[in-house]
């Protein structure tokens, strides 16, 4: 199934099913089964990775899940990853509201990455959805549109703008997805995290000979790894980094 070919202006070249997404086409009423609808497909696929991953959803899963055969899925969906970003779309929700009048661009920056990040961390199987391409979404262009409103009053150039909002979105997504990688190695462990690092630190101590790797005894010796650790600095410190440097292109362009 995929979207119109009219070869004009109304040609998206989106798949029905995101082209609905927007409003441009009527989703299908009636199905091969009743109560079956495009909706009720994400929502099961949504509660299938949110219990076991990812990798989980299948045509075939859905299927049985909702009591029909996997053909009669493909009325709503073409493939599996259409109905990958249907997924997305449906768990990022709207960004919250604008900033209020006279926010910096910083300020405004900073809260969008943490909404974002904080969408993530509910849904970190989400994580696990490969990009395909720029935001086609109304929810995922919703979120750009607010991170180009933070960036107006900069004196960057549109390209440097979409540069930025990459360069954020970025880091977000990778640090969640650095964190969620952490927090599943450590539950697999069976111990605390600060069992695992005492333990890490015992290791490297052990076969990390310092007339070596004499930079990485002197972090040893100082027992910086196992002094209790903010979870949120590590974002926290990264972002203001990214900013940092955000910060001195716009002083540069002004």
């Amino acid at each position: 199934m995929t979207g119109s070919r009219r070869g004009d202006d109304s040609d998206t070249g989106l798949p029905a099913s995101i082209e609905a997404a927007w409003g441009l086409r009527e989703r299908p009423a009636k199905g091969p089964k009743p109560g079956l609808s495009l909706d009720r497909i994400v929502d099961t696929a949504v509660a299938v990775a949110a219990a076991e991953g990812l990798a989980a959803v299948s045509m075939g899963r859905i299927a049985k899940e909702l009591g029909v055969s996997t053909m009669s899925l493909y009325r709503y969906v073409a493939a599996k990853d259409e109905l990958y970003i249907l997924m997305q779309e449906a768990v990022i929700g709207t960004p919250p509201p604008h900033p209020a009048p006279g926010t910096g661009w910083r300020e405004a920056l900073a809260a969008w990455a943490r909404a974002q990040r904080e969408v993530f961390h509910r849904n970190l199987w989400a994580l696990r959805i490969p990009i395909s391409g720029p935001p086609a979404t109304p929810n995922s262009v919703a979120w750009w549109e607010q991170a180009l409103v933070a960036l107006e009053d900069t004196g960057l150039d549109e390209g440097e703008k979409i540069s930025v909002i990459l360069l954020v979105g970025g880091f977000v997504r990778n640090e969640a997805l650095l964190m969620a990688d952490l927090g599943a190695a450590i539950e697999a462990s069976g111990l605390s995290p600060e069992e695992v690092m005492a333990r890490y630190g015992r290791t490297l101590k052990r076969f990390a000979d310092p007339d070596r790797y004499p930079a990485l005894a002197r972090m040893l010796e100082s027992d910086v790894m196992f002094e209790p650790d903010d979870p949120d600095f590590e974002f926290t410190f990264g972002l203001d980094r990214v900013l940092d440097g955000i910060e001195v292109l716009i002083e540069r362009r002004r």
